[in-house]
């Protein structure tokens, strides 16, 4: 799965030059198929789902974007943000503690090695951020670590590009992409997004993704939403 990617140190570089475009809310909600009706779907879930959280780990957290929609509807959440980028944590950081939310702590490191509290978080959240995850392996050691940093009955949310097993699906559902993506500007544009999805992400099917966490011993394991390369899956631990 990990082919020709660009190393950690390159996409955390990468990352840290582009901490202003990513602290515009709007960011995500165009390239990304869907990302407005599946965020403001789990946002609004975890508000009913979990409306006494206390605290919850946005993982890949970016300028904070994602935290800023859930805290707003859950004020008493204490956070923890994890980021590859220490000028994206910074800049998350900054944005929710202007609007009066409290980060709990903040973790700069890759989410393959990074260490999690055990049973600590009622929700944890992770928006286009796992499928730079480069291997199967990687993702397992993820999901039972997921799993291990949630109380009882916490619920794990993922927001997230996908691949397809059957080759002829997949070749659909990227000329389905490419479509949008040119639609949405042009053809130079939409090069440009898969040359950077070629060369930075790794991302994984549907059915791995559910059988995997069934494994790490989630379960009310769903698949919330799936639109072209895109899906939106929940998993709760007993």
């Amino acid at each position: 799965m990990s082919g020709n990617k660009i190393s950690i140190e390159e996409l955390r570089e990468q990352f840290d030059n582009d901490v202003e475009r990513f602290a515009d809310e709007r960011i995500g909600q165009t390239t990304t198929v869907d990302a407005g009706l599946a965020l403001s779907m789990i946002e609004e879930s975890i508000f009913r789902l979990s409306p006494n959280a206390k605290r919850m780990c946005d993982i890949g957290c970016g300028a904070g974007n994602f935290s800023l929609r859930v805290a707003r509807k859950l004020p008493q959440l204490k956070l923890t943000l994890l980021d590859l980028s220490r000028p994206m944590l910074e800049r998350a950081n900054q944005r929710l503690a202007a609007e009066g939310f409290l980060v709990e702590e903040s973790i700069q490191s890759d989410i393959a090695q990074a260490v999690l509290p055990e049973n600590r978080f009622d929700v944890v959240l992770a928006a286009a951020s796992l499928h730079h995850l480069r291997t199967r392996a990687d993702w397992k050691s993820v999901f039972a670590r997921v799993y291990r940093s949630l109380v009882s009955g916490g619920s794990f949310w993922i927001w997230d590009l996908i691949r397809h097993e059957n080759e002829t699906i997949e070749a659909v559902q990227k000329e389905r992409y490419a479509e949008y993506l040119t639609g949405l500007k042009d053809k130079a544009y939409q090069e440009h997004v898969f040359e950077y999805i070629e060369r930075s992400d790794s991302p994984e099917t549907v059915a791995f993704l559910m059988h995997a966490l069934e494994e790490a011993g989630f379960r009310e394991i769903d698949l919330l939403h799936k639109n072209v390369v895109f899906a939106a899956l929940f998993a709760r631990k007993d």
